[in-house]
């Protein structure tokens, strides 16, 4: 995606020309887009559209970089002061009238903390997304906490993020940047971006590269040393602030935002897999933020009334997760928990009555946008259509919970062709398909994702009483493993969930091979009434799966029987197949 249909303006300020590109509906709220370091504005095209369906977009070429001129002399052209005033000449020539939103990825995220806690941009701006870029104050007053009240964790923080900082210390040096950036690494940085970062090709880093980057080595000489040994005693933001952190940011530790609520009241935080150049290696899931932060601001509403806080929220707020088998038991529990957390849920089951009363739920928990669709897992064409219908009308699902399933439980030979068909389809195919239609669309838009399938410790625990049911769970555990290593370049997890002996009606539902139905009906209550003995609440398997896609876990054994189960597997294989041979008690 380029800026080739941009709207184009040159606005003069301080002696020298900003390049000001617009797209969108001027009549609409204003989100200006201000890159960082070395980048020109065409580091947001990607998000720049996205946002343009709902919004006047405006981004600008910073002083020297990209179309826009350079100071004369370059010393001391480059001061937050002077950054200051160039925002401030591109909002009075935008949206004179009405305050802005804005956001700052990076360089632009630094100086962006200026405009939002300096008295004479009051009233100017509505809202601030900063992503991947400190504020200098906050900066040098967290460095002086820890150089005078040590600990061992303060130590330690400094010197993580003055390691992080190593570029920083060659940018004050003289010439060598500006010959490194005209010289080799100005060629090779597209290279290194694709390579290191998994920025994909495009319109971006633009020809202007070399020059950028020489010219923005005086932001860094211009303001970081003189701010972190002098910094402002007021710098508190009078706007709505989200943060939005990269967890793999190469350059910027997470723990340098600690102790932000100090300086900005009304904070929303969110976390992202991801690494530094989220602006292009992540544009749907930033301008989703970006896009409920806007509106949430525009509409007058508390920040905190509308973003959820639960224990997940910053790394599940907005995102779209799709749970299969969520009218009960575990698929239930883990869309209430995504939901919780301020996920997009989609509640897919087979039984329209309960997919409903899980959304419906859903959206009291937490997440506004919840919704229910009916489809048996299992039929591939149905599958299809519920993956065209999703991807049309809310977009590619960032995490998909394949967790749908049936129980059957009998001997091998008590088991007819027709019953093993019914749980490989439910069970096994009902993955496959989950994982080819909602992954597929993961990795074709290159933004990482995560997937989760439920096995089952029968996957690894034979049993004499369940050979279908643990066939097709073992399936689903080494399909997982597989699929893992295919996508693991791709920045999207999968996860086995194994949980042992749960209280879900999946007893209650379970099929039993070569009996009567009364015989049936008899062992199925008595096995929910030992499950419910167990007690072991799906709630908590739910917890475990949403640990799983944050720690990118591979395989997760659930309960204390599953635990156990799965070291016997690998330390005592031979104790495992002699508890296989005995009877269950039904």
């Amino acid at each position: 995606m380029s800026l080739d249909g941009a709207r184009e303006r040159r606005v003069r300020t301080g002696g020298i020309e900003l390049c000001v590109a617009e797209l969108g509906d001027p009549a609409q709220p204003t989100v200006v887009l201000v890159h960082g370091y070395p980048d020109s504005k065409e580091v947001w095209s990607e998000v720049a559209s996205r946002l343009a369906e709902r919004f006047h977009v405006v981004l600008y070429d910073v002083r020297g970089h990209g179309r826009s001129t350079a100071p004369r002399p370059l010393r001391g052209g480059f001061t937050l002061e002077k950054l200051t005033d160039d925002f401030l000449a591109v909002v009075d020539a935008v949206s004179p009238d009405r305050p802005v939103h804005l956001v700052g990825h990076d360089w632009g995220s630094v100086q962006s903390w200026e405009f939002v806690t300096v008295a004479r941009t009051e009233g100017r701006i509505a809202s601030f997304t900063s992503m991947s870029g400190p504020s200098l104050d906050h900066f040098g007053h967290w460095i002086k906490q820890r150089v005078r009240r040590p600990t061992p964790r303060r130590v330690g923080q400094l010197l993580g993020q003055g390691a992080k900082s190593w570029y920083v210390y060659l940018l004050h040096t003289p010439a060598l940047p500006e010959l490194a950036w005209r010289g080799p690494l100005g060629r090779r940085w597209p290279e290194i971006l694709r390579r290191v970062e998994r920025v994909p090709p495009g319109d971006y880093p633009t020809p202007s590269l070399p020059t950028d980057a020489a010219h923005g080595a005086w932001l860094y000489r211009d303001n970081v040393r003189a701010r972190l040994s002098r910094p402002r005693q007021d710098a508190y933001a009078h706007v709505p602030v989200q943060l939005i952190t990269p967890l793999g940011d190469a350059f910027l530790s997470e723990r340098l935002y600690d102790g932000l609520e100090r300086w900005a009241p009304e904070l929303v935080r969110r976390t992202l897999a991801a690494k530094h150049w989220i602006p292009r290696t992540r544009p749907d899931q930033v301008a989703a933020w970006i896009t409920e932060f806007v509106h949430t601001n525009e509409d007058g509403v508390p920040v905190r009334d509308t973003v959820a806080t639960g224990e997940y929220a910053e790394r599940f707020g907005g995102r779209l997760v799709l749970v299969t088998g969520a009218g009960s038991g575990i698929g239930r529990a883990t869309a209430f928990a995504f939901a919780e957390a301020g996920a997009r849920v989609v509640a897919v089951d087979r039984d329209a009555e309960g997919a409903a009363r899980t959304a419906e739920m859903s959206r009291l928990i937490g997440s506004p946008d919840a919704w229910a669709e009916t489809v048996d897992v299992s039929d591939e064409h149905a599958m299809e259509k519920l993956a065209e219908k999703i991807h049309g009308e809310y977009g590619v699902v960032d995490v998909l919970v394949n967790n749908a399933g049936i129980g059957l439980s009998g001997s091998f030979f008590d088991t007819t062709p027709e019953d093993w068909r019914k749980v490989l389809d439910a069970n096994l195919w009902g993955v496959i398909h989950g994982c080819r239609l909602f992954g597929g669309r993961m990795a074709e838009r290159g933004q990482g994702g995560h997937i989760v399938n439920t096995a089952s410790a029968a996957a690894y625990q034979p049993s004499k009483s369940l050979p279908a049911y643990s066939t097709s769970k073992a399936a689903v555990l080494m399909l997982s493993e597989c699929l893992r290593a295919e996508l693991a370049g791709q920045d999207i997890g999968v996860s086995a969930i194994c949980p042992g002996f749960v209280n879900t009606n999946i007893t209650s539902t379970a099929h039993f091979a070569g009996v009567d139905a009364l015989e049936e009906k008899r062992r199925q209550k008595k096995a929910a009434r030992l499950y419910g003995l167990r007690n072991y609440p799906p709630e908590k398997v739910a917890d475990a799966i949403l640990r799983a896609v944050v720690r990118n876990q591979a395989v997760v054994p659930v309960t204390p029987e599953a635990r156990g189960a799965r070291l016997l597997a690998r330390f005592s294989p031979r104790a495992l197949r002699a508890v296989a041979r005995m009877d269950p008690p039904l």
